[in-house]
């Protein structure tokens, strides 16, 4: 009895340290990354969005929302429910994505994005990160203020 619970208690460790590590792979926002990496971390958590652990990619997303952003969106839980919804559903799991910087200043940049969803079907964004100037954990980071609504382009066959 004592050994068959010194295995199930073995198990569960092991569990919790797995999930621990997974929650520990995404990135945090901090001052080196620039401000199209940061688009990048983004897009490639959603085209791999279940990696880590379940929409890991959704919350490295969620990572790297301006503070204003996610007051717009709410919680992280709406903010699933927001990208999972039929605005934004084609992000996830995409097939490829391509980011060309439309202009910048030293306190935001802006970017075109460009994917094709998993139906092989193009939509293009625009992107917006802001450098976040107030004090605390976020000074000084790259954090993204805007994404618009999906232009549609067609197909790509």
């Amino acid at each position: 009895m004592l050994k068959r619970q010194l295995i199930i208690f073995k198990i569960l460790f092991f569990l919790l340290i797995s999930i621990s590590i997974s929650k520990a792979e995404l990135l945090k926002p901090n001052s080196a990354i620039n401000p199209s990496d940061v688009v990048k971390i983004q897009l490639t958590g959603l085209q791999q969005n279940d990696a880590n652990f379940n929409d890991s990619g959704i919350e490295q997303t969620w990572n790297f929302a301006h503070p204003n952003n996610k007051k717009v969106t709410g919680p992280l839980d709406n903010f699933k429910r927001m990208i999972k919804g039929e605005a934004y559903q084609m992000m996830i799991n995409h097939l490829s994505h391509t980011i060309t910087q439309l202009g910048s200043s030293d306190k935001w940049a802006q970017f075109e994005v460009v994917i094709l969803d998993k139906d092989k079907i193009y939509h293009k964004f625009n992107w917006q990160v802001e450098k976040y100037t107030l004090e605390g954990d976020l000074k000084d980071c790259w954090l993204t203020t805007m994404v618009s609504n999906p232009i549609p382009l067609g197909s790509s066959i």
